[in-house]
């Protein structure tokens, strides 16, 4: 009966998704994946990226990575796409920050 807890505990932990993001892989990812495109005919002069998120065992979080964040830091008003990049370790540890294209 022991055995079984332990087994089930440890599955649940390693495929839980504690910290985890799009484009992610067991043990370490290390990749930029879209999200979303509103207006890509429209000429993106700018790029704007937001704060970087932390999240620790999906536990813990912290920052500021919203579109919002990535529109004030490129100073774009118009968006034309929003794409994710992140890194992941063993579903531990993950960071990440949106980046956004626009006028």
């Amino acid at each position: 009966m022991n055995k079984a807890i332990i087994l089930t505990t440890i599955a649940t932990l390693l495929f839980s998704g504690c910290a985890i993001r799009p484009t992610q892989a067991l043990f370490y990812s290390d990749a930029t994946a879209p999200l979303q495109a509103t207006n890509v005919s429209a000429q993106a002069t700018r790029i704007g990226q937001s704060d970087e998120c932390t999240n620790i065992l999906g536990l813990f979080a912290t920052g500021d990575c919203s579109i919002s964040s990535a529109k004030k830091n490129g100073n774009i008003s118009t968006v034309s796409s929003v794409d994710w990049k992140g890194t992941n370790i063993l579903g531990i540890y993950s960071t990440g920050r949106t980046i956004i294209t626009g006028k």
